[in-house]
């Protein structure tokens, strides 16, 4: 689990937290962004107050942040660089491997084929945009032999990414990145050919300059052209070791990536900020997600739960996190966690794990585990 820093009640991040039901990005993508700007001279402040982030929410770079607010940096951050080819720049210059588990994990993988299998299994971790295909990535042999395809053996990186033109500044960082690391590799670079879907950018230049190939505007899909041989080309810019334990993280956020998608972590990340206020009710919920109280219900039973266990599992699972910090007291957590009575709260707490909470708070190494099994409420 994961948390915010520099709060006295810091708030665990047990799923991705980005309310709802669009997109999401890692913070770590954002935070690159903003970087970035930074280095050519943009106050922080300035861009994410544009953006409607904040610092604090960024440094956990696996914590979710909606793809919308994303766009709204990216274009802010084009805006105050005044470049409007800089989401080129970001893939010619960024190293994602310092933001994205996702991109370091490809890096300790032994060839490229290697490393874009994993991209696919692990690139939602980075952007979860919606595809045309369950692989972001696919690879196409090319069937030409025209003036684009100077090799026998080339293949097609296609991305398949739905409705890209609404965000052509994800598939200019995507591809700039591959065109500059074909580049950087030998003599004779694996690129041969780009295509793009977008119109032909006024800043047509930056693409020639970067991509160096045949260009192609206004295409019915986003591909690039490589030599066949560059899916054989050796990666391995990380210890094989690091793999496994990067992987590992990968898995755990991938799958608290999909919890995020049930009706339960949708319901969990809307009561989290407002447990507090007493407020936190089916009805509130479901007018948060646009649904009756009946079907609310029924969606959570088709997941095996109910309201009320939900609310009591995720009050339970804060009041532990509150206590074992040791920065709040039991009347404190108890306010946190939406009892107004901390009476209420200790007898709760009792049958949750069997001790009173003030045991917990006073024992440095108490958990779970030295106490009594919780009961879960009557469904």
């Amino acid at each position: 689990m994961t948390m915010t820093s520099g709060s006295k009640y810091m708030t665990p991040r047990f799923r991705p937290t980005a309310a709802a039901s669009g997109p999401t990005v890692a913070a770590g993508l954002a935070r690159a962004w903003v970087d970035l700007a930074a280095a050519r001279g943009v106050g922080r402040r300035a861009l994410l107050e544009r953006s409607q982030l904040d610092l604090e929410a960024l440094e956990d770079q696996d914590y979710r942040i909606p793809l919308t607010k994303l766009v709204t940096l990216i274009r802010a951050a084009k805006e105050l660089c005044n470049d409007p080819a800089l989401a080129l720049h970001f893939g010619e210059t960024v190293d994602c491997a310092e933001y994205s588990v996702a991109s370091m994990i490809s890096r300790a993988c032994a060839t490229v084929a290697e490393a874009l299998a994993q991209r696919n299994r692990y690139g939602r971790l980075m952007a979860d945009v919606e595809c045309d295909h369950p692989d972001r990535l696919l690879l196409e042999r090319s069937q030409r032999s025209d003036r684009s395809d100077r090799s026998q053996g080339s293949v097609w990186l296609i991305d398949t990414r739905r409705n890209p033109n609404e965000i052509p500044e994800l598939t200019e960082a995507l591809f700039a990145r591959v065109a500059s690391a074909s580049h950087q590799q030998r003599e004779k670079p694996f690129l041969q050919a780009a295509h793009f879907t977008h119109p032909e950018p006024a800043y047509r230049a930056e693409y020639d300059r970067i991509f160096q190939v045949p260009l192609v505007f206004g295409s019915h899909r986003n591909a690039l052209l490589m030599d066949a041989a560059w899916l054989q080309e050796g990666v391995a810019l990380a210890p094989s070791y690091v793999f496994g334990i990067l992987s590992a993280h990968a898995e755990a956020l991938l799958e608290s990536l999909d919890g995020s998608k049930t009706v339960r972590g949708r319901v969990e990340s809307l009561l989290m900020p407002i447990l507090h206020t007493g407020d936190a009710s089916v009805e509130t919920i479901a007018g948060k997600l646009g649904l009756s109280r009946q079907t609310l219900f029924r969606r959570l039973r088709a997941e095996g739960v109910t309201f009320e266990r939900v609310l009591d599992e995720l009050r339970h699972t804060l009041a532990l996190h509150y206590l074992r910090g040791r920065k709040v007291s039991v009347n404190e957590t108890a306010y946190l966690v939406g009892f107004s009575d901390p009476a209420a709260f200790s007898r709760a707490f009792k049958r949750w794990t069997g001790s009173r909470p003030h045991w917990l708070r006073q024992k440095p190494g108490a958990d779970e585990s030295t106490a009594m099994p919780a009961k879960p409420p009557s469904t």
